[in-house]
């Protein structure tokens, strides 16, 4: 089974990314906790909610998160995809949802998530992360502790540096 980083630690993914719903649904049983492309949960949603496991869709930052902020009660997960590290898109996404929108599941990050970006990642509103086979997550770990201190407001702390109290 794979393995993710949350909470700062790694455990087993619970959840199964289907890349190809249409063709891969048919293989899955119906308990298990799924995630799917916005464009599949958009057209297939009554069928998806009707099965017994969980869903979660999968975005990129180039979606319109008004394209399925009224569907937020019915998904458990949302995992953002970084197709390219640079892509920052999805960083604004995090922070709409929890802030804006008021999300608390899950919000994942998933493509090519690279160490250095955990803890930018972690302060605008992701609390799990799927990285490359590529990268080592006990390694990816450290990064939550390599800035101690961080200036502005954030989803973790929404107080700047200079509106706290020592």
């Amino acid at each position: 089974m794979p393995k993710i980083i949350k909470g700062r630690e790694v455990i087993e993914d619970q959840w199964v990314l289907v890349a190809e719903p249409s063709e891969e649904l048919q293989t899955i049983e119906d308990d298990i906790h799924i995630i799917v492309p916005l464009s599949y949960w958009t057209d297939n949603k009554t069928a998806i909610l009707a099965r017994t496991g969980k869903a979660g869709i999968q975005v990129s930052g180039a979606d319109e998160l008004d394209s399925f902020s009224e569907d937020l009660d019915d998904i458990d997960v949302i995992a953002i995809d970084f197709p390219k590290f640079g892509d920052g898109r999805g960083y604004s996404m995090a922070r709409l949802l929890r802030e804006r929108h008021g999300y608390t599941s899950e919000i994942r990050a998933t493509g090519d998530v690279l160490r250095d970006q955990l803890s930018f990642m972690e302060r605008c509103g992701f609390d799990a992360y799927a990285l490359r086979a590529d990268r080592n997550m006990e390694d990816a770990i450290k990064s939550f502790s390599a800035l101690t201190i961080a200036y502005q407001s954030d989803v973790v702390e929404p107080r700047p540096i200079y509106a706290r109290r020592p």
